[in-house]
Parts: structure tokens; sequence; C-alpha cells
């Protein structure tokens, strides 16, 4: 009788340790139906239904590994000494840990599907040693992923097709291919396999989608979804008063500044239909492994994240792309649910970085809070969604943006910003010297678009010298 009564505690205590699905977009900025968006994304607002929704979340850097490491091991890019692409988190810091190795550690089973960390540039791929098994489709350039069909690809209906990066196909495209063409469509597939292993065990499955990143590919059927001339006009206009530091030469989407030509209209309303049909076709993805969650039986003893490693520019700004401190760039989506909290379906405007995953995450599941982290646990927000923790969230981005690829690899400049609940206030230093060479000051609340930068104005000057006595405690010159 004892052993049985004994047997019966350890299976409680077993079941009673949560799980955790953390699903992660790329390039990202939050346009989902539930956010007021005109996007189509109902498995995201199912998911939001049970979830508390943050409506002022931020990323650290806007661009993949520093925002992917700086979440990851729950440190900002600061803290980290890393900004660009190139370099892997562990060729500076070595011993760091993870949140999966952390979990890890604590005896979950850890399982990798599609990007988590960061990939491609790096000379590491991913970090094996966070992982109970070995990642899947975790590291790739994103202009390989065409489509990969039996037979015949079927006519590109893309009609303005053109782009910098991605040879095969240029930088949109239209098939009409299955979802499994594509790399999302297999990750996807994968995590509802991995699922079946690990749902008898504590886990932690990260599944990482490739998409909305360019290239605009999606299959046919998404694009089929958008009426082209019924998506958001774009105001592609600069902010007024707005230092030339603050923009990029989007590279990334438009190619090389040698050999870029102006965006006509139509291509640009192409390239933003293609955006909005790579977020119908990652979210009918998600929607696949939210139902495998369902069932494996495993849903109500699971936490969910979905958030995004960074937002991203479709035109605004005259931006294409990432890699700016606006706040299109910095905003990213946020759901956290945890069935054992009441305010399912509530939103909060509680200010909220990446960099608190990691600790929000430890508190959830019960586990020892690791020393180092720069994040603040978000439990008291899901738990009263009025609650407010932080007075800013902060971004931050080098110029150039791509440092590492110029002669001297090193940084001009950094541009550190802090969004309070009523402003976004920059300021551009200069990398040696730290001094101020310019200075931004958006009015968020009323100027979401970021329009008008009011640094100058004389009657914003309060506004400016308590964002930048804000941004000072957490950033000194």
């Amino acid at each position: 009788m004892r052993w049985l009564l004994f047997f019966f505690i350890a299976s409680s205590l077993h079941a009673a340790k949560p799980n955790v699905l953390f699903i992660m977009a790329d390039d990202f900025r939050p346009e989902m139906g539930c956010y007021g968006s005109a996007a189509l994304t109902p498995n995201l607002d199912r998911l939001a239904k049970r979830s508390v929704l943050f409506e002022r979340a931020y990323c650290q850097q806007a661009v993949c590994n520093p925002s992917r490491s700086s979440l990851l091991t729950g440190r900002r890019p600061d803290t980290l000494k890393l900004w660009n692409n190139g370099t892997h988190f562990r060729e500076l810091n070595p011993d760091v840990t993870t949140l999966p190795l952390h979990f890890k550690e604590q005896g979950y089973t850890t399982r990798c599907v599609g990007k988590i960390f960061h990939n491609w540039h790096t000379a590491v791929k991913g970090d094996r040693r966070s992982w109970s098994a070995d990642e899947f489709l975790h590291y790739s350039n994103h202009g390989a992923d065409t489509p990969q069909i039996t037979g015949e690809l079927p006519p590109n209906l893309a009609t303005l097709n053109f782009g910098r990066g991605y040879p095969e196909q240029g930088i949109v495209s239209c098939y009409d291919v299955p979802d499994e063409a594509y790399y999302d469509g297999r990750v996807a597939a994968e995590a509802v396999k991995v699922m079946t292993e690990v749902k008898d065990e504590p886990f932690f499955l990260a599944v990482g989608f490739w998409k909305p990143h360019a290239p605009f590919n999606a299959p046919k059927k998404y694009w089929d979804l958008y009426e082209r001339a019924k998506l958001p006009p774009l105001n592609g206009a600069r902010p007024e008063g707005a230092p030339e530091i603050a923009f990029h030469q989007s590279t990334e989407v438009l190619g090389p500044v040698t050999k870029q030509k102006p965006v006509s209209l139509d291509q640009a309303a192409e390239m933003r239909h293609g955006y909005f049909a790579n977020i119908s076709y990652m979210d009918a993805q998600i929607g696949k492994v939210l139902e495998a969650l369902e069932q494996s039986g495993a849903a109500k003893n699971t936490i969910i994240v979905f958030f995004a490693d960074h937002g991203y520019q479709i035109g605004e700004h005259s931006l294409w792309g990432k890699t700016s401190d606006f706040e299109f760039d910095a905003h990213v989506p946020l759901l956290i649910s945890d069935l054992r909290e009441e305010h399912r379906g509530a939103k909060t405007k509680a200010l909220a970085e990446l960099v608190d995953l990691f600790p929000t995450l430890v508190e959830l599941c019960g586990l020892p809070m690791p020393e180092g982290l720069d994040g603040k646990s978000l439990v008291p927000v899901l738990k009263d969604p009025k609650r407010r923790l932080k007075f800013g969230a902060f971004t931050q981005h080098p110029r150039p943006a791509y440092y590492d690829r110029e002669p001297d690899k090193r940084p001009k400049a950094m541009g550190y910003s802090i969004r309070t609940a009523d402003v976004r206030y920059t300021e551009w230093r200069d990398w040696q010297t730290k001094a101020v060479v310019a200075r931004e000051l958006y009015l968020t609340e009323t100027d979401p678009a970021e329009l008008k930068n009011h640094a100058d104005a004389p009657a914003q000057k309060e506004q400016l010298a308590t964002a930048e006595r804000l941004l000072l405690e957490k950033f000194p010159r």
C-alpha cells in the first residue's frame, strides 16, 4: 500500500509539471485580427482567446541574431556584447545558460523544430546543448526556401516579381503548391510528429516559423484570401524632422544600394500583399500545431507562448525590412496562455520586453530562477492585466545596421530607444565618445505611425526630459 501511495503522489507531481509550447515567428509585427489588423489569422485569434494579449511588447534589437540571442538567454544585447548577425552568442558568452537549456537541466525534454536560434550567418549551427535531440530545419537561408514539389513547378502567378537576394524566384512569387512545399509546412508537420513523442513527459517544445520573413512566396491559396486593393494603404512618408541616422538602406529587400531602383506603387502593393499572404500561411501552420496539442491530451497542462523576434516595415517611412528603432520594427505580438490563470482573453497595456520571457516561463513552471537575467517576470500581469511592471521598454540598433560587414567591423553609432506609455524617445550616440549626435521623440499614442519628430519642440520639452532621464537610468552615457 505504501508503494502504491508513493507511486500516486509521484505521478501527480509529474503530471502537475507544466509543459511549454514556445512558438516564434520571424519578422512579424502585430498584424493579427486580435490586434485589430486586416490580416486573416483565425488560429492565432483563437489562441488569443485563451491567452493574455500584450498590446505593448517590444524586442531588444530588430534583427534576428541579437534579438534571439537576447531573449533566449534573458540578457540584453549590451550584456551579451552582441549586436550583429554574424557572431554566435557562445563565441562571446560560452557558458551562458539558455532558456531551453535551463528547462533541460530541470528535467524537461527540450526539442527544437524550425528557426529558434539564429541561422546561416553564424559558423555555429544553433545550440545543440540546449536540446534533448537534434534540431530540425533550424539552419538555412531564407532565400533557399524555394518550392519543393514532385514534378513540374506550376507557373509563377506574381506579376511584378523583382528582388535581390532570392535568385531562383525573386523577392515575390506565387505558386499553386501544397503547404509543405515550403519550410513552414514542413516545420508544422515535424512539430506535430514531435508532439506525439513528448506528450507523456514534461516538455519544452520550441517551434520556430520562418515566415512572414521574405521572400513573399506563400502558396497561392493564401494570396487568394486577400483583395490587394482592399489592404491597408501604404503611407511611405518619412517622419518630419527625423535625423538621417534613423534610417537604413533596405538592402535586405531591395538589394545592394548601387543596384536599387525606385519601388513603384504596384511593386509596393504586391510586396505588401505577399507579406499578408505569408502571415496567413504561417497562421495555418500554427493551427496544425495547436490542433496536435489538443489531440495529444496535454493541452490543459501546457503553457503556450507566441511572439515574434522583432517587427518589420513594408514601405512605411520609405523602409523595407527591419534594423531601425521605429515602432514598426520594435513592436511585436505577444500571447501568453496559461489555463491555470483566470484572465484568459484579456488584453493588457503593460509594457513588456522579449527579455522578460525567460524569467516569466521559469516562474510559471516553478523552476529555480537563474542569476544574471536582465528581464522581469510578467507573471504579475498575467494575474492582473491592469498591473504595470515597467516604466519603459528598450530597443537599440547600431549604425551602420550591418556594421560587421564594413571594413572596420565596428559600429559608428548606437541608437538607444525607450518606449514609455506615451512616447518613444531615441538618442543616437557616437560609438567612441558616447556623445549624443541626434535625438527623436515621437508621441506614439497620438501619432502611432511616428510621422513627426518632436525632439526640438518647446512644447514637448518636459516629455523629452522625462524620457531622457529614464533612458539614462538603463543606458548611462
